[in-house]
């Protein structure tokens, strides 16, 4: 399949992902024990959509200078495009995480070591994902048209079942741990695994890891043929989907306070899933520009962050 992406194209992005993680881990112990406060998380969320920012700027100014001003638009404007639909589905995934960590009793000093662990898990689920879905899409075209369809019928789906919260105590795998692992009945600090009595035992930490995992893999599935609307480009579509992740547990630390001001965010998500899995199934014979998708998808976000907002607003007199 036709790409951007150069040996050193893909290593500068490496770098940069490398150097990032690198800071959180060594410098701002991303993995230890530590309550995440607003201000960190704004800070952080901040840096990260900034290095997105200019990665999509380096960009621009390489092909720029290497392929033309037309080439450098169209890719710089997917990639944002591509960032832009990753980081509104992922919204998502941070309130189904906000339910597993309530369920759990999992305090937000613990939290930040959890995702760590399933950022990096989905840092490398994704891209084999990705790698992998470039390639049967280059081979076999259809595969479009599968993946249009299926968004529409998910975003249908997210409107239909909008009020229904998922159990986890029914979740399959968690099933299978407690049945075939001895499981603490509360937390061990940080710990995944104890010993009792010469008997190693998993914790409820462990479990909500797992269901973190899984809720990535459920929301991968949704929001990877999203981007494959906006490109096809393997370079565009890996890099804009991971500096999207790299970013979401700040968000979700951002976000852990204000979950029920945007009880209408679901249905902007679904219609953006709905619009981006038309485009798919429309584009042999509709050419949506990018600069209009980009319009289309952050209009939609930012009419259901409005509403989200205004219905909060007329609910908490109420509430009072």
């Amino acid at each position: 399949m036709e790409s951007i992406g150069t040996w050193w194209l893909w290593a500068t992005f490496g770098a940069i992902v490398a150097a990032m993680l690198a800071l959180d881990l060594l410098v701002f112990k991303g993995g230890h024990r530590h309550r995440v406060l607003l201000r960190e998380a704004a800070a952080w969320s901040v840096a990260w959509v900034a290095v997105s920012l200019l990665f999509a700027g380096g960009l621009w100014w390489y092909l720029d200078a290497a392929s033309g001003r037309a080439v450098a638009n169209e890719k710089a404007l997917a990639f944002v495009t591509g960032y832009l639909v990753e980081k509104s589905l992922a919204v998502d995934n941070v309130f189904v995480w906000m339910m597993i960590f309530g369920y759990f009793a999992v305090p937000l000093e613990l939290q930040r070591r959890v995702l760590l662990y399933g950022v990096v898990g989905a840092i490398v689920l994704r891209t084999a994902m990705i790698l992998g879905g470039s390639w049967l899409v280059a081979e076999f075209h259809w595969l479009l048209y599968v993946f249009g369809a299926f968004l529409v019928a998910t975003g249908i789906k997210m409107v239909w079942f909008a009020g229904h919260e998922p159990n986890l105590e029914s979740n399959p795998l968690v099933r299978w741990i407690r049945s075939h692992y001895p499981v603490t009945d509360s937390l061990e600090g940080e710990r995944f695994f104890v010993v009792r009595d010469g008997v190693r035992m998993a914790t409820p930490l462990l479990l909500a890891l797992v269901l973190v995992e899984i809720s990535d893999v459920i929301f991968a599935v949704d929001s990877i043929p999203a981007i494959f609307a906006v490109t096809t480009d393997p370079f565009i579509v890996l890099t804009s989907n991971l500096f999207a992740i790299l970013g979401l547990r700040a968000m979700y630390f951002l976000l852990a306070d204000l979950g029920d001001r945007f009880a209408l965010l679901k249905y902007g998500l679904a219609a953006i899933l709905v619009f981006v899995g038309g485009k798919m199934l429309i584009a042999d014979w509709v050419k949506i520009p990018v600069q209009v998708s980009l319009g289309v998808v952050a209009g939609i976000l930012a009419i259901a962050v409005a509403a989200s907002l205004h219905h909060a607003a007329r609910k908490r007199p109420a509430n009072a």
